[in-house]
């Protein structure tokens, strides 16, 4: 083992060099009007489109199944988008494939008043054996200037097979990930017919099969040149709906399964976490601007870990340098992307991710693995979201007391609305309850008893629309009494969520910090038998650990605290799936 780890270290070393540098946008217009360098009248449109319902329902009706089906045919006839593949191809290759999303920029921007302004983002960095990249972005300026926050819509368009910078087999990626780049594009299409107070950036990366290079160079460039992110959107296989032999959990439940209205919301952290309280967002514009006019309602899941077990994608570079990001999956995936086992048989990462099946031997494929009407769902979920985000109020701050059956409000920052939002959950992911607070300041809001209330509140203008929602506070113990709190100064707090499926979060609120050498999480089964035990450094304030249980094992775990050897406390939790 210890030689293969030499072996892999040395090989990867030939192949991945230094840090991205001489990072630069190749048209230096898209970067002033990222800093918010320019006057907003130059791109106003002849007709503005910013009202709410306009934006949202003019999403719904303009996304078309067939356009993304014409970009993931055009994508996949470029055979090999590797990020080492050829660059000066005029067919085949990561270059043209880089020059036609380029080019469907400009035909973007050519319809929509030149609004729309297309650029490469250049960066030197050996990957494959090649030196120099360009992820592929185009800016829409916003209609205002005062915030000059933008939101970003990402894809990656680098594919592979089975080797990792095999730039000569069939790597038409198109689960993997040419939805996402289809996504990407036909949002650049759609969005540019309406306005908002945001910059929009739609972005297509490479170099994300290698390590999510391409998005760590973008996000190394916006936060050197100073340009300020309000949220990143991440859409990585994102088309299918077809269960492999293999799934990186949590995925689905076996091969062949079909799930065609699920699609999963990963980001990272748990209380408190703006990515979560991002999903979270995504999900309530969705419900509320658009569910009653959908003929196909989706099942937006909002997962606890930051992406799939031993996975990754590109919003992870976001979240690293400080901005709010969150991914978008497949409910279903076909593979978990594990080639080196020769009995690997499914799609992703492999040859064999192609366009589909020709089912009828007429040499026309017939049966396509993306279904072009998931991806169109997901696409309109992705738009409304960003277009609400993009036309939105100013967060507010507020303080928040429990009392016996009570959660007490007070705004006390942008105090100027005469509507607010008030977000309340418990034991899951999702809040329970959304308030609306009309016409004041104060709320108290009568709850049921529960060990722990998590609470955070949105503005609300008067177009109905929310702001992204706040801090997230927490209070323990609203209507009932536990005395190891009051005791100890400590508490053992029910997982969020329960039941759950892969993973959950445990956490140990802390009032008076114990004195201890060790403090741990132990996880057994109901035989005593331990499952795991989880490190855990215990400050003031909340401290969580996210529990992975894997998939496919349901039952009921026992969860412990235990400081220097000693149980002190102990919980139930259930694993569903």
């Amino acid at each position: 083992m210890r030689k293969t780890l030499l072996f892999l270290a040395s090989l990867c070393s030939g192949l991945f060099l230094h840090a991205q540098t001489n990072i630069i946008s190749t048209a230096p217009l898209a970067e002033q009007v990222m800093l918010g360098n320019y006057n907003p009248a130059t791109y106003l449109a002849s007709v503005v489109r910013n009202h709410p319902d306009t934006i949202s329902r003019g999403i719904l009706a303009r996304i078309s199944p067939d356009s993304l089906r014409s970009y993931i045919i055009t994508l996949a006839g470029f055979y090999n988008r590797n990020t080492g593949s050829d660059t000066v191809s005029s067919a085949l290759g990561i270059g043209v494939a880089r020059r036609w999303i380029y080019q469907k920029f400009q035909q973007f921007s050519a319809a929509n008043e030149s609004r729309l302004i297309p650029s490469y983002l250049q960066f030197d960095q050996q990957i494959c054996s090649m030196n120099q990249h360009r992820d592929i972005f185009a800016v829409l300026p916003a209609i205002d200037t005062t915030d000059k926050r933008i939101i970003l819509i990402e894809g990656h368009i680098d594919s592979r097979c089975e080797g990792l910078c095999d730039s000569l087999c069939q790597a038409m990626g198109v689960e993997d990930n040419a939805s996402g780049t289809a996504l990407v594009l036909e949002l650049a299409r759609v969005m540019s017919h309406y306005s908002y107070n945001h910059p929009v950036v739609f972005l297509v990366t490479i170099g994300e099969e290698q390590g999510l290079y391409g998005a760590e160079a973008f996000a190394d460039y916006v936060q050197q040149k100073g340009i300020t992110v309000k949220a990143v959107q991440n859409n990585d296989v994102i088309g299918g709906i077809i269960c492999g032999q293999t799934s990186s959990a949590p995925s689905c439940p076996g091969d062949g399964a079909i799930d065609s209205t699920g699609v999963r919301l990963f980001s990272s952290g748990s209380f408190n976490s703006k990515h979560k309280g991002y999903a979270r967002f995504v999900k309530l514009e969705y419900k509320e601007m658009l569910r009653p006019f959908v003929t196909v309602p989706m099942d937006i899941r909002i997962m606890s870990p930051e992406d799939r077990t031993g996975r990754s994608g590109d919003h992870v570079p976001f979240r690293a340098h400080g901005y709010t990001a969150m991914r978008f999956t497949s409910a279903n995936e076909h593979g978990d992307a594990n080639v080196s086992n020769v009995n690997y048989a499914d799609r992703q990462h492999s040859t064999r991710d192609t366009l589909g099946v020709d089912t009828d031997n007429d040499q026309v494929i017939d049966s396509f693995f993306v279904d072009f009407n998931y991806l169109a769902r997901n696409a309109v979920i992705n738009g409304n979201a960003a277009g609400m985000a993009g036309i939105g109020p100013k967060t507010p701050d507020f303080q928040l007391t429990g009392w016996i059956g009570d959660l007490v409000i007070h705004v006390t920052q942008q105090t100027q609305y005469l509507h607010y939002r008030i977000g309340v959950r418990t034991t899951t992911n999702d809040w329970d309850s959304v308030y609306t607070l009309i016409g004041g300041l104060d709320d108290t809001l009568d709850v049921p008893p529960s060990t722990t209330y998590y609470v955070s509140i949105a503005s609300v203008d008067t177009n109905g629309i929310e702001s992204l929602f706040s801090n997230e506070y927490l209070v323990t113990n609203v209507g009932i009494t536990e005395p190891a709190a009051e005791t100890q100064g400590y508490a053992l707090m029910q997982n969020r969520p329960n039941p759950f499926d892969e993973a959950t979060w445990i956490g140990v609120n802390v009032e008076r910090v114990p004195k201890c050498r060790q403090a741990e999480i132990r996880i057994t089964d109901l035989q005593g038998r331990k499952v795991k035990s989880i490190p855990l450094e215990l400050k003031t304030g909340l401290n969580e650990v996210l529990y992975e249980h894997g998939y496919g094992a349901s039952g009921t775990y026992m969860y412990s605290l235990v400081l220097d050897g000693k149980t002190m406390m102990t919980k139930t939790m259930v694993f569903a799936n």
